[in-house]
């Protein structure tokens, strides 16, 4: 493995809404109690497209974070 994959960032959200072209809005549950968690725009990976995972409004997700601003990779449903 390479340094630049130990170096990204995952975390687990739950998709809020679908939009067309394979994106989503998924929630990322906040720190602090009592907030509802930040709202980013994430997208399938290729993998995920490639075997035809459908991820659906409620499902918890894992993503991977893009470093230069607030869209994310999922590449994993869990539930």
């Amino acid at each position: 493995m390479s340094d630049s994959d130990e170096t990204k960032a995952t975390t687990g959200g739950s998709v809020e809404e679908v939009l067309p072209n394979s994106l989503f809005r998924v929630r990322i549950p906040s720190d602090k109690e009592g907030e509802g968690g930040e709202l980013i725009l994430a997208y399938l990976a290729g993998k995920m497209r490639l075997h035809h995972i459908r991820v659906l409004v409620g499902d918890q997700v894992e993503m991977v974070m893009d470093p230069y601003g607030g869209r994310a990779r999922i590449v994993r449903r869990l539930t």
